[in-house]
Order: structure tokens, then sequence, then C-alpha cells
């Protein structure tokens, strides 16, 4: 086992120093902080407090990455979902959970994202909401100093572990499903966020359909944002047959600028969030078990901590058509 001896010898500092650096003590230079924490990184280096919650009765800490930027009330029922199904596995299989916020780490290096979760004993970490563009979190998956699934991007290695549906397919199959109940020669696809996992894949799906089918595509970026479906529907709908949508939230501005137009085009959505059955017109869509994705990435935690090596993991979906009376109490 790597000792703080040996992180101090291979960092050409002394132990009291490397000390210091853990514990975020002041009055060190950032050429030693970087110095140490280099050696951490490349010695796997578990400081005692990390040990301890690894050899007592816990099998870990475990920290849920969650990202709460931008979201509306109208989603943050996914985030629940995710919350509940972390929580719940958790105490199933004895490990301790701390939720922590991507604006809690948003102006920190890599190096000090290490120390804050070590000083938190973190272990293991669940990531939920990663984009392609979050520098310091891949370089967190890349060092493999903690344990790691992450949510819906395909990022796998020796101590990371990837869970999600395969959205390529399922945009795919919830667009033909819309396009073959309805005679439909033209789509209006509108996309995720840019650089985001998901949004890639489901795009993929998008254009798969339209060549086999040899329709014409229009695409552009709704940001996951309801006002700017809205928006989009207003200036290009009118000229396509389909309107079909990387979310639920998109679809449901997609559908009420319909209304407001009052033309009639099929829409479909992307998630399965409950507010999709109070749009006012039926619309088909790809149902995620979000309490289900966060046990089972939960579970997978628990297994790569325990000394289990990474993988991807893809769970199944359903093709609904989502109406009010399937969701009222």
């Amino acid at each position: 086992m790597v000792s703080i001896k040996d992180v101090a010898k291979h960092a050409g500092v002394a132990i009291s120093t490397v000390s210091k650096v853990l514990n975020n003590y002041p009055n060190v230079s950032e050429e030693t902080k970087k110095k140490v924490n280099q050696a951490v990184a490349e010695l796997n280096f578990v400081p005692n407090s990390v040990a301890a919650a690894l050899s007592s009765k816990q099998s870990g800490r475990v920290a849920m990455l969650l990202n709460l930027d931008n979201v509306s009330q109208a989603v943050d029922e996914i985030n629940m979902q995710y919350m509940a199904g972390t929580i719940g596995r958790a105490v199933e299989l004895n490990l301790d959970v701390i939720t922590v916020f991507y604006s809690m780490l948003k102006n920190k290096s890599f190096d000090e994202v290490i120390r804050y979760l070590q000083s938190q004993s973190i272990t293991g970490i669940i990531i939920f909401g990663m984009s392609k563009d979050n520098k310091v979190l891949h370089r967190l998956i890349e060092a493999q100093i903690f344990k790691i699934v992450v949510i819906d991007a395909p990022l796998v290695n020796a101590s990371t572990s990837s869970v999600w549906i395969d959205q390529e397919k399922a945009q795919y199959d919830v667009a033909k499903k819309t396009l073959m109940e309805n005679k439909c020669k033209s789509i209006l696809y509108l996309a995720g966020k840019k650089n985001g996992y998901v949004t890639e894949e489901r795009l993929k799906g998008i254009k798969r359909l339209a060549a086999e089918k040899n329709l014409k595509l229009l695409v552009r970026d709704g940001g996951f944002s309801e006002l700017q479906a809205r928006n989009l529907t207003f200036k290009y709908a009118a000229r396509k047959d389909i309107v079909a949508c990387a979310s639920d939230l998109m679809a449901i501005g997609a559908m009420k600028a319909l209304i407001e137009m009052d033309i009639f085009r099929p829409v479909c959505g992307f998630d399965g969030i409950t507010l999709m059955g109070y749009a006012g017109k039926q619309m088909n869509t790809v149902r995620q078990d979000f309490k289900r994705i966060a046990s089972e990435a939960v579970g997978e935690l628990k297994r790569l901590l325990d000394g289990g090596e990474g993988r991807q993991i893809v769970l199944d979906y359903q093709l609904v058509r989502m109406k009010y009376m399937d969701i009222i109490c």
C-alpha cells in the first residue's frame, strides 16, 4: 500500500508538506501543491481518512454529483428521481451518500477538486449531466483516483463505468413511430445542447431515420429549452410535416406554439416527464426510468469499489403516448 512517505519521496518534499497540501493548509506554494497532487495521482495514493472509510463497516462514501444549473421546475423531477434512486440503493448497500453540485466545483482547479473530494472522504462518484466540455471532470475520470459511474456519457476505463440507454436507437424509434402514424416527408428536429453526449447520439438517430426514409431533415438547436423550441416552431414548423424534439420540455414548447398557430403537426419528445401529460395534446415520447438508472449506477459503483473493472451498461426504455389520465393520482 502506498504511504504518505512514498508520496513525499516521489514529490521530493517533506512528509509534513504532503500533509499540509492534503489538508488544504495555507501558505503552500502553487508549485509545491502541483508536485504533491501529481505524486498523489501517479501513485494512486489514498489518504488515511479515505482508507478508514473503506475499512469501516460502511463500504465507502459516495458523492452524487448533480448539475442544477439552468434547471427549470418543469424538469427538476428528473433530478429528484435520480436522488431517490441513488439514496434508496445506497441504503441497501450500506454506502454513505453526500450530494455535491457542479456549482460547488465550478471555480476549482483539477487539483482543488481532488483535494475537496478527498477531504470529504469520497471513494466513489456518480456523475449526472456531464457534457463534453467539462474538462475538470474528464481529467478526474482519466486520473482514476476515484471509482466513478457516469450517467449518459459513454466514458469507460478500468475505474469508470457508464450507465445509460441506447440514445440513438431510442430517438430513431420514437420518431419512426410518430412518422408511421402520419404521412410525413419532412422533419423539423429540435436538438438538445451542443457538446452533449446525449445530443450527439440522438442526432445520429434522427439522421439515420431521415436517410432510410428519404426525408428532408431540418435540424435546429433547441438547447433543451421550452422557449427556444416554441420560437423555432413558429419559424419553421409550417413548412415541415413533423416536429421531433430531443426532450419533452421542447416538445411541450413546440406543441403550444402549434396550437397558437392553429395548425396540426405531429410532435414527439424524449424522456417521459410527467408534465407531458398536461401538454394539451397526446405526444409520443421515450420513457426513461430515471430512478432505476440511478439505482443501477449505485450498484455498479459498489461493484467497482469491490474491485470490479469499468464497463458500459445499457438499460431498456419504453415508447409511450403520454395521456393526462395516465399521470393523475
